[in-house]
């Protein structure tokens, strides 16, 4: 009781720190785009999701350099300095050339309906484009990747093309085994996931109740949050997903369903961990760009090059407070 309690209180204080949100008056806080892209990268390498990259201090970059500051064991958690200086030796290079190759053509779909009755008769829910592809693959979006690379025709892009991206880890679709089960992990399963459904971000803790990442995520409409103490029961990759729309806005099982095959564009994107609390569960979903801003029935979500490294850090057993 007490443990359960301490961790509360840590992950309280750095709430309340990050209530406070970036000053724009704050000289420490950089202003230029590719020393911001720089912290980005290198807070996500690190594991403390920033959000999209995009070379911009959003809600999200500032809060993970307040988590990455306090999971450090630092007092000062709005300083900027310490973790500019240690990105300028992890991420010496900020932009990488991708040459898009033959088999991402196997991953996308231009025809693909938004509607999810239609697109339930499709084998698999691809990209609908190349670009956005590319965009999810080095964690960015469709916007920030024409910015960066000017005069290119991103509608057009094909097998051969070179682009600007992001010097960041790649999400690779590709390498995602199909209907992938996790199972339980004597060390995984005992860390402690706690989502806050006020700040929108998910922290992960060691039994040690170290904190071990944080992702941005967007929680459950109010009325269907599930407010308590749960685990996770299951895991897998790139699920079927039963959709029912009376049940995401009335959180009540309709008669009408349709099964929704797998894929990035899946509405629970990449993964699947479902809680002891039926219905519901830590996922992916089709669109990162909306992360923290809009909200799913009682679900949590996350971008999906988030939500694949879940694996690694909880497993089936690992304790989940929703607050």
């Amino acid at each position: 009781m007490l443990k359960h309690f301490l961790l509360l209180c840590l992950l309280t204080a750095v709430v309340q720190a990050q209530d406070l949100g970036p000053a724009k008056d704050d000289p420490s806080v950089p202003k230029d785009r590719d020393t911001i892209l720089r912290i980005q990268i290198f807070l996500d390498k690190n594991l403390f999701g920033p959000g999209k990259l995009d070379g911009a201090v959003g809600e999200f970059t500032y809060k993970a350099v307040v988590n990455y500051n306090y999971a450090h064991g630092h007092k000062d958690l709005y300083n900027w300095a310490r973790i500019q200086a240690a990105a300028m030796d992890e991420v010496p290079v900020i932009f990488a050339a991708f040459k898009i190759t033959p088999i991402l053509t196997r991953y996308v779909t231009a025809d693909l309906p938004e509607d999810y009755e239609k697109a339930s008769a499709y084998p698999f829910m691809a990209y609908r484009s190349m670009q956005e592809l590319i965009a999810e693959r080095f964690h960015t979006d469709e916007t920030f990747l024409a910015a960066i690379n000017p005069g290119k025709n991103m509608a057009a892009l094909k097998p051969g093309d070179i682009i600007v991206v992001p010097n960041v880890k790649s999400f690779r679709i590709e390498d995602i085994k199909p209907m992938q089960s996790f199972k339980t992990d004597a060390l995984l399963s005992s860390h402690t996931i706690v989502v806050d459904t006020t700040e929108r971000m998910a922290a992960i803790y060691s039994d040690k109740e170290m904190m071990l990442a944080a992702f941005p995520i967007t929680p459950g409409k109010p009325q269907f949050i599930p407010v308590g103490t749960w685990k996770v029961v299951t895991m897998m990759a790139t699920p079927t997903f039963r959709y029912d729309k009376q049940f995401l806005e009335e959180g009540v099982r309709g008669e009408e369903a349709f099964q929704i095959p797998p894929g990035p564009n899946s509405p629970i994107g990449v993964i699947w961990c479902g809680l002891s609390k039926s219905g519901i569960g830590l996922h992916g979903t089709a669109m990162p760009r909306t992360i923290g801003r809009t909200r799913s029935a009682g679900c949590v979500r996350f971008a999906n090059w988030d939500a694949i490294r879940l694996p690694q850090l909880i497993r089936p057993g690992t304790r989940v407070i929703v607050r």
